[in-house]
């Protein structure tokens, strides 16, 4: 089985999002929709509100996220909206609250673009 048609059963696999990238090159698309993500998760902050939606097992209401940081309600609303444009949470707003809750399939995509079987540590 060449590259090529691993590439392809991955994509297929894995939602249409990309080959592992010791499998073929990525398009231009896929690159920027993966950097956007990867983008999102460089920042301290995003990572590790990232990590307590994650860890909750299920949704997590914003009024809980922000008693972890010393940071403005409307910094950690900025922050969260961000991860979310970038596709990694979803949420939904009930009442005052909104409530978030991590994106598996993202997770399982950018998991699969990462792998590399056959790459040799240097």
């Amino acid at each position: 089985m060449s590259n090529q048609d691993v590439a392809e059963d991955v994509r297929v696999e894995i939602g249409g999002c990309c080959a592992p990238l010791t499998a073929a090159p990525l398009a231009v698309d896929q690159a920027d929709s993966v950097a956007r993500m990867f983008k999102a998760l460089g920042d301290p902050v995003r990572l590790r509100l990232l990590s307590l939606i994650t860890s909750a097992g299920g949704e997590v209401c914003v009024c809980d996220l922000t008693a972890a940081f010393d940071l403005t309600q409307p910094t950690i609303s900025h922050h969260l909206k961000v991860l979310r444009e970038a596709g990694l949470v979803d949420s939904q707003r009930r009442g005052t609250w909104v409530y978030y809750w991590p994106r598996p399939e993202v997770f399982e995509r950018l998991s699969a673009l990462l792998d590399t079987p056959g790459l040799a540590p240097a």
